[in-house]
């Protein structure tokens, strides 16, 4: 009987324990995601701000 119930405390345990290993993982994933996500916004308006620089220091190039 003790077997059976030290079987069981550490099955419940095993699942608390898997529970929060999967919490913790979802977590950094979305903060990496959320990370990546700001570095492409800032990548994109660099590259916007530095087609407009470009552009006012060749506006020949735009044909107008």
């Amino acid at each position: 009987m003790l077997a059976f119930i030290a079987t069981s405390i550490l099955y419940v345990c095993g699942f608390v324990f898997l529970y929060g290993v999967i919490r913790l993982a979802v977590r950094h994933a979305l903060e990496d995601i959320e990370m990546r996500r700001i570095q492409a916004q800032r990548a994109e308006e660099m590259a916007v701000a530095r087609d407009q620089a470009m552009l006012r220091e060749h506006g020949f190039l735009t044909n107008g």
